[in-house]
C-alpha cells in the first residue's frame, strides 16, 4: 500500500505483483495440475485477498521447472530479476521462501535488488514481508535454518557413502570395463575381464603405456561401450593413454573400493591377482621416477614378473624397513601367501644383488660380438655388422641409460629367470633383439629351442 501524501483521504495505488514458482525435478510437470500450478494458485489467492490494497497479479509467468534452488542460474528467475531492475514489478510473491532460493547469500542479493527498486517480497504461506524490519529478521533466520538443513543433509549423504565404501559396497555409476551392475553389486563379465588382464599383462611386459596403446590399437581392442539413459552410445573407442593409466591404477580390479585415498576390501570379485598388480604398480612407479628425476624416489624393481624359484614359483618384489632404512627383496609367492603345501621352502633374495648379477651377465653377452654372431643370422653382412655395433653400444652405455629403458629392454628380451641355490639361468628371446633395434633378424635353425638362449650365472 502506498500513500498519496497530504491530509486528504488515502488513494490505493495499483501494486503490480509477480508470482515466481519453482520445482527441483521435472517429474510430474506433464500432469494437468502440477506443483508449479499449485504454487501459483496459492499466490493468486493471497494477492486476491489484498485487492483492497490495490494488489493486482501480473499475467507474465515466471516458472522454473526442473531447477535446483541451490543456484540462481535459472531462466525464469533471471527474467524476473531483470523485470524488477527495470521497475516493472512492485511486489514479488512466492508460496514458500525456499522456492525462490535455498542460499542466504543469494537471498540477500535478491532483497538488495528489490530494495533498489522499492519493491517488496512476500511468502504467502509463511506471512513474511520484507517491507518491515521484523519481516527481514524473520526471513534471515528462516533462511539460515534452511541452509543449515541443506548442509546437514549433505553431510549425512557423505557419511553414508563413506560408511558404505568402508564395507566394500559399490556406490553406483557406470561400471568399469570388466564388470556389470546387478542388484547394486559389481559382477564380472569374463569377456571384458580378459581384456583387462591383457592390458595388465602386456604393460608388465612392455613397461610403456605408449607401446601398450599402439599394440591395443593394432589388435583392435577398444574401450567399454554402453548406452546412456538418453539413448546415446558412449565408448567403444581406442584407448587413450589417460584411459590406460586409469585402468592400470584402478583398485576395483584388485577387488578393492577406494574412499579418500584408502582402499577397502570390496564385495566384488577381483580380476587381477596380487602378483600382477604389484608388478604393474612397481613399473608405473619406476616410470614416474624416470619422468621426474629431480624428486626422491625409491629404486624400481627391474626384474618384476621375470623371476622364478627352483620350484617354478613366481617371485614378487617386496621390501622391509629396519631402523629407518628400506631393504628390497624378491620373494617366492608361497612365502607371501603362506601356501607351502608343495613342501618347497621358497626363496628370499636381495633385489639389488640379483639385479646386478643379471644385468652384468646380460651386458657381458651384449658386448661380445662372437655371442651375438652365433645367436642371430642376419639377412646380409652389412646389417649383421650394424646389429653387432648397436648391441655393443647398448652394453657399454648401460649404466647411463634411463631406468625406464632398462626395464623395457629387459622385459622384451628376457623370457624368464630361474634362480637355484647355486645358479641363475637367464632365458633370452634372441629374436627380440633385432626387433628392439628395428633391425630384421632370423633365428638359427637349431631345433625346437632355436628362439631361446640361456645365459647362466654361477
Amino acid at each position: 500500500m502506498r500513500s498519496s501524501g497530504g491530509h486528504g483521504p488515502r488513494r490505493k495505488e495499483r501494486v503490480r505483483c509477480a508470482i515466481y514458482t519453482r520445482k527441483s525435478s521435472e517429474e510430474g510437470l506433464e500432469q494437468k495440475f502440477n506443483s508449479l500450478q499449485a504454487q501459483r494458485e496459492a499466490c493468486e489467492a493471497f494477492i486476491a485477498s489484498q485487492r483492497h490494497e490495490g494488489w493486482a497479479c501480473l499475467a507474465t509467468r515466471y516458472d522454473d521447472g526442473g531447477f535446483s534452488g541451490a543456484t540462481t542460474d535459472r531462466p525464469a528467475l533471471r527474467q524476473l530479476l531483470a523485470d524488477i531492475a527495470a521497475g516493472r514489478i512492485d511486489t514479488l510473491g512466492v508460496s514458500k521462501i525456499d522456492r525462490l532460493t535455498r542460499s542466504l547469500t543469494d537471498f540477500a542479493k535478491i532483497v538488495e535488488i528489490l530494495d533498489t527498486r522499492g519493491a517488496s517480497f512476500v511468502s504467502v504461506t509463511q506471512q513474511f514481508n520484507t517491507t518491515t524490519s521484523m519481516g527481514r529478521l524473520t526471513l534471515n533466520i528462516l533462511l539460515s535454518f534452511a541452509q543449515f538443513e541443506r548442509e546437514v543433509i549433505g553431510e549425512r549423504i557423505r557419511d553414508k557413502i563413506a560408511a558404505s565404501k568402508k564395507k566394500g559396497m559399490w556406490m553406483g555409476g557406470v561400471p568399469p570395463l570388466g564388470y556389470r551392475a546387478q542388484d547394486g553389486k559389481l559382477v564380472v563379465i569374463e569377456r571384458e575381464a580378459e581384456i583387462v588382464r591383457i592390458i595388465f599383462r602386456r604393460y608388465a611386459e612392455l613397461g610403456s603405456v605408449r607401446l601398450l596403446k599402439e599394440e591395443l590399437e593394432a589388435r583392435g581392442i577398444k574401450s567399454k561401450s554402453w548406452t546412456s539413459a538418453s539413448g546415446r552410445c558412449v565408448g567403444g573407442k581406442p584407448f587413450s593413454r589417460g584411459a590406460l593409466y586409469h585402468v592400470l591404477q584402478n583398485h576395483l580390479y584388485r577387488g578393492e573400493i577406494v574412499h579418500k585415498g584408502q582402499a577397502h576390501p570390496g564385495e566384488h570379485a577381483p580380476i587381477i591377482d596380487q602378483t600382477l598388480w604389484d608388478a604393474v604398480q612397481g613399473q608405473l612407479a619406476a616410470n614416474t621416477a624416470e619422468r621426474h628425476p629431480g624428486t626422491r624416489t625409491r629404486p624400481p624393481s627391474l626384474l618384476t614378473g621375470m623371476l622364478f624359484d627352483g620350484a617354478g614359483n613366481r617371485m614378487t618384489p617386496t621390501h622391509a624397513i629396519k631402523k629407518g632404512r628400506r631393504y628390497r627383496y624378491y620373494v617366492s609367492r608361497p612365502l607371501i601367501t603362506n601356501d607351502q603345501t608343495d613342501g618347497s621352502a621358497g626363496l628370499r633374495v636381495p633385489a639389488g644383488e640379483i639385479e646386478q648379477a643379471v644385468t652384468s651377465r646380460l651386458r657381458q653377452w651384449l658386448v661380445d660380438p662372437g655371442s651375438i654372431y652365433q645367436t642371430i643370422r642376419l639377412l646380409d653382412a652389412t646389417v649383421q655388422r650394424q646389429l653387432i655395433t648397436r648391441v655393443g653400444e647398448i652394453g657399454r652405455s648401460w649404466p647411463e641409460l634411463p631406468v625406464a629403458r632398462h626395464r623395457a629392454f629387459l622385459t622384451a628380451l628376457i623370457m624368464r629367470i630361474d634362480i637355484g641355490l647355486n645358479r641363475i639361468d637367464i632365458h633370452l628371446r634372441t629374436t627380440r633383439l633385432g626387433t628392439l633395434l628395428d633391425i630384421p633378424v632370423m633365428p638359427l635353425p637349431s631345433g625346437a629351442d632355436d628362439e631361446t638362449q640361456i645365459l647362466s650365472v654361477r
